[in-house]
């Protein structure tokens, strides 16, 4: 049986990285933060595993296609240029949108509480910060998404925003066999391997990753 403290732990050392991945300027130095994340993934599903065995497949799973398959098809598409092409928002104004994501994410979570540690049952504290964590991983992945204009960095947003997901799912419901079969079939990693793609494409048309430069495909 694991520490009390050790998931909530795992989860938070995720918002660091989720910070990392989002603001780092080389690409290469995100996809080795979501690298990161994505074991950390692994170890907090391996620790619900304890609890409920059923977990262990999604943790093979997970394995396989976050911290092998998805960082490998980054890295691959980082080799013609690892320097994010400029974001819309600058980093001292980007950190405070993310602490703010962070806080809003904290306050509706606990506002809440009750709910969530009824449905989480005997984890009891450790879903309020799991589930707080997965609000504000996804939140953002999706601002990632938004805010970046290069495309692999909105790629690794998506990303993001699949572990958001699947913090929450663990959470709310570690402890039923069900939980496994949900996080394996929502796994993206054919959704981020199509992307990369298409990212490629972009930049034998542009030479860059800047998707800004799609508009001229109007011309």
């Amino acid at each position: 049986m694991t520490s009390p403290g050790v998931i909530p732990s795992l989860s938070l050392m995720m918002i660091c990285t989720s910070f990392a991945a989002v603001e780092a300027r080389n690409l290469r130095v995100a996809t080795g933060a979501y690298l990161v994340q994505a074991l950390l993934v692994c170890a907090l599903l391996f620790t619900y595993a304890l609890r409920n065995p059923a977990l262990f497949w999604w943790v093979g799973t997970a394995l396989v296609t976050k911290a092998v398959l998805v960082p490998l098809f980054l890295w691959q598409a980082t080799r013609g240029g690892a320097r994010e092409a400029p974001p819309s928002v600058g980093l001292k104004a980007s950190a405070a949108v993310q602490l703010a994501l962070l806080a809003l994410s904290y306050r509706f979570v606990h506002a809440h509480a009750p709910s969530f540690i009824a449905a989480g049952g005997a984890l009891g504290d450790a879903v309020v910060t799991n589930l707080a964590v997965g609000l504000t991983i996804f939140a953002m992945g999706l601002y990632a998404i938004l805010s970046r204009r290069d495309a692999i960095k909105t790629v690794i947003g998506l990303c993001l925003l699949e572990n958001g997901v699947h913090l929450s799912l663990v959470s709310l419901a570690p402890l039923m066999p069900e939980t496994a079969l949900l996080g394996i079939a929502s796994e993206v990693v054919v959704t981020v391997f199509l992307l990369l793609v298409i990212v490629r494409q972009i930049r034998e048309r542009f030479g860059d990753t800047d998707t800004f430069r799609l508009s001229e495909l109007h011309g």
